[in-house]
């Protein structure tokens, strides 16, 4: 094998692992804020990796696609995120006893007065 495989192979192993730890982290913490946190963080690193391990393994002028891809996974995810535990706040589905600050309770207080 070529330093260009095990390259591969280390980013490509990694990058999975990370999927498994998000999903790991999904399924074992109690609240939705939490599953939102292990849905973004760690599957966004690990996809980040299984692109750069393909990256690596094909043509470079596949890598331009490969980096959009990326790079849309990295503006679209936080975003996502931050309007599903939105959903999940103003449905009920978050435990308020789990919140240190709760800045959005706040915020609508002062919205509706």
């Amino acid at each position: 094998m070529s330093v260009r495989d095990w390259i591969c192979a280390v980013l490509l192993i990694s990058g999975a692992l990370f999927c498994v730890v998000g999903t790991y982290g999904m399924l074992r913490l109690p609240d939705t804020p939490s599953r939102l946190q292990a849905a973004t963080k760690p599957q966004t690193l690990g996809l980040l990796l299984i692109l750069a391990g393909t990256a690596v393994r094909l043509e470079p002028q596949y890598a331009v696609g490969l980096l959009l891809a990326g790079l849309f996974q990295i503006i679209t995810s936080p975003v996502l995120s931050q309007l599903f535990g939105r959903a999940a706040y103003r449905t009920g589905a978050v435990d308020h006893s789990t919140l240190v600050v709760d800045e959005l309770e706040q915020r609508l207080r002062a919205n509706d007065r």
